[in-house]
């Protein structure tokens, strides 16, 4: 007997499940990381990427390039929230991060195909990352905070690490310096959103200046500015949100007058009002007004008149009958110059700004990498089984990172990890690659640092990234839906009702009463009554009847006639 085609999802509806979608989620993420790997380390090279509206932009850092792709694949997007979520945290290791997962998935990937279950991959994952992060903890050398000179001297290391594949490189060293007093200027919270960066047309790299202070980047302009000062030292400041000029009629406002005298009254009472808030600011021996709202050129020529005042953008006071000293603003210098990339700077400021909050470095160029797959290696001996192989398959995707630096540099590869692996085996814990003298060297002596908390935060969205893709067994993507959806993987394994079950952590079963892994009782009661009404409702229908109007099967009331509709 031929058995009926069981439609559970809407006609069109794509599904892929099982080994061949987690391979395929796993080639997706490669594709991706193809676009970025290039990018890294100090010769890392340059992406072009041209959007749809024209606009082109050339970028070596990894979250801005993941930003501007356009990816549509779900298990792709992954790695663009994560490169998004370092950005986010710590502002460095964007490209390293995606990296790592990447390499993660390709040498895990063997062991999909050979068909080991996913569960098995991703604990023997964890427990590598566990391992790696205490290793860190271990190694991380602590910043002496109490001696102001080294303190400083090591944040300028860091900088200057995080510029080194920058654009502003060869001007690294006067920018770690600028970018490291624009972040000691912060208060004890270090908020990120006080260091504004303008960018101004012409000039070289090194006319940039540090303004302790605010900067506007438009000079100011009304009438009879020419003839004011340029350079207030010690002046007041005034903030206000008022506007400081005659408002304009309003559409539905309404005044009526019986002759020429009582309109020339309200056009005189507009001016007083006007003129009395200026004579207010103007008592109150306010050097500088800025103002949310217009400042119209009445005001400017009424203030110009007694050679007092500024105008331009700001806010605070929303009127001038109690201005005095108590609510000025003071300052100790307030100029006006003209003067002639800012991502180059992002780095290094939260680099900087991460260092000072999380005291504890470790050598840069792929140094610590190569320790943590020493470490693993050496682990991986010590245990038996298949997360034996899966803890090496980890220990040599960190490779990646100090193998990538060598390729985007042009040096052999494999000849520098060889010398490498055996500098390390030695116990020399900080030898990576040195790209300026092509060879290997002790990065920690060459100041070659990174803050602990990069790698870290590094390492644990690559992992959780990784076991992400690899705990989704199935895709459903809907036919309406312009681009694939994921959609929740598994169906999940019931347990039975007894003290004795499964236990995930021992791999084995045990007194789950004992292990207390509890659930309330209603919620099997609900589940074996819906699950029985279900059935029985679907053993009781025996005949669908489909209206020929529409577009979807759709399921009809199970009832005993055998005539449909006219």
């Amino acid at each position: 007997m031929m058995q009926p085609q069981i439609l559970l999802l809407k006609e069109g509806t794509d599904t892929s499940q099982g080994k061949p979608q987690l391979i395929s989620n796993i080639n997706a993420c490669q594709n991706v990381v193809d676009a970025v790997r290039t990018t890294l380390g100090p010769r890392g090279m340059d992406k072009l990427i041209v959007e749809k509206t024209g606009r082109a932009t050339i970028s070596n850092d990894g979250a801005t390039i993941l930003k501007l792709l356009d990816i549509v694949h779900p298990a792709a997007k992954t790695l663009v929230d994560i490169a998004k979520s370092q950005d986010a945290e710590v502002g460095d290791g964007t490209t390293s991060v995606v990296l790592l997962a990447g390499e993660f998935l390709k040498q895990i990937k063997p062991y999909v195909e050979e068909g080991v279950h996913p569960r098995i991959i991703i604990k023997a994952v964890r427990r590598s990352l566990q391992i790696c992060l205490e290793k860190i903890t271990e190694l991380a050398v602590k910043i002496n905070k109490a001696n102001a000179v080294e303190f400083r001297t090591l944040l300028e290391k860091c900088a200057a690490t995080a510029m080194s594949s920058k654009l502003i490189n060869q001007q690294r060293a006067f920018f770690s310096k600028m970018v490291v007093d624009a972040v000691l200027l912060l208060d004890d919270l270090l908020p990120l959103n006080m260091i504004g960066i303008k960018k101004v047309q012409g000039g070289g790299l090194e006319d940039s200046i540090l303004v302790a202070g605010v900067a506007f980047k438009k000079t100011f302009s009304y009438a009879g500015f020419e003839m004011q000062p340029k350079v207030y030292k010690n002046c007041k400041i005034a903030l206000l949100n008022i506007e400081l000029e005659l408002k304009a009629e309003r559409d539905n406002a309404e005044v009526r007058v019986d002759n020429v005298r009582e309109y020339q009254k309200i056009v005189d009472a507009e001016w007083n009002i006007l003129y009395s808030k200026l004579q207010k600011i103007y008592e109150s021996g306010a050097n500088v007004v800025l103002s949310k709202l217009p400042i119209g050129d009445v005001a400017t020529q009424y203030f110009a008149d007694r050679r007092t005042l500024k105008a331009c953008g700001g806010a605070v006071m929303t009127t001038v009958n109690d201005i005095g000293d108590s609510v000025l603003g003071k300052c100790e210098l307030f100029e006006e110059r003209q003067i002639g990339g800012e991502r180059s700077l992002h780095d290094a400021i939260m680099i900087v700004r991460r260092t000072i909050k999380n005291d504890a470095v470790v050598a840069g160029g792929g140094a610590i990498e190569m320790e943590l797959s020493k470490i693993l290696r050496e682990h991986s001996r010590t245990i038996a089984g298949k997360e034996q192989l899966l803890i090496g398959a980890v220990a040599k995707a960190l490779e990646i990172v100090p193998r990538q630096l060598c390729e985007n540099a042009g040096f052999d590869a494999t000849n520098i990890l060889n010398k490498l692996r055996q500098k390390h085996a030695q116990g020399s814990n900080w030898y990576g690659v040195d790209i300026g003298k092509e060879d290997i060297s002790d990065n920690y002596e060459a100041c070659v640092w990174e803050p602990a908390i990069i790698k870290v935060n590094a390492l644990t969205a690559a992992t959780e990234a990784t076991c992400l893709i690899l705990s989704v067994d199935e895709t459903i993507k809907n036919q309406k839906s312009a681009d694939p959806a994921q959609m929740p993987g598994g169906r999940g394994m019931g347990r039975p009702i007894n003290w004795y079950g499964v236990d995930i952590g021992k791999e084995d079963i045990s007194d789950n009463y004992e292990a207390c892994v509890w659930e309330p009782a209603i919620i099997k009661v609900n589940a074996l009554t819906a699950a029985t009404e279900a059935t029985c409702l679907i053993l009781s229908v025996d005949e669908t009847i489909k209206n020929q109007k529409s577009a979807d099967p759709a399921q009809m009331p199970g009832g005993r006639g055998m005539g449909r509709p006219m």
